[in-house]
């Protein structure tokens, strides 16, 4: 199921939440029923969004690593650079 992560218009808070991707959430008080939340202080009818997000997607330079990345699409030839 799809994680998404959505910003309370009052609050100014972040929220994370799993649900289909059928479901549209648009009230503070649907967030809370979908991501178990307690409402607290917050209106229910406070406006909610849906925040872009990349979602998983690494970056190489996030790993640190100076090393090429691997090719793909065939055995590696046994060279170097494949560390072999």
């Amino acid at each position: 199921m799809p994680v998404y992560d959505y910003r309370c218009e009052t609050s100014g808070e972040i929220f994370e939440v799993r649900h289909p991707m059928a479901i549209k959430l648009s009230t503070w008080a649907d967030l809370c029923d979908v991501g178990g939340f307690a409402p607290g202080e917050t209106p229910p009818n406070s406006p909610v969004s849906r925040v872009l997000t990349t979602g998983g997607v690494v970056s190489s330079k996030a790993l640190k690593n100076q090393a090429p990345p691997c090719m793909s699409g065939g055995g590696c030839p046994g060279r170097k650079e494949c560390g072999n």
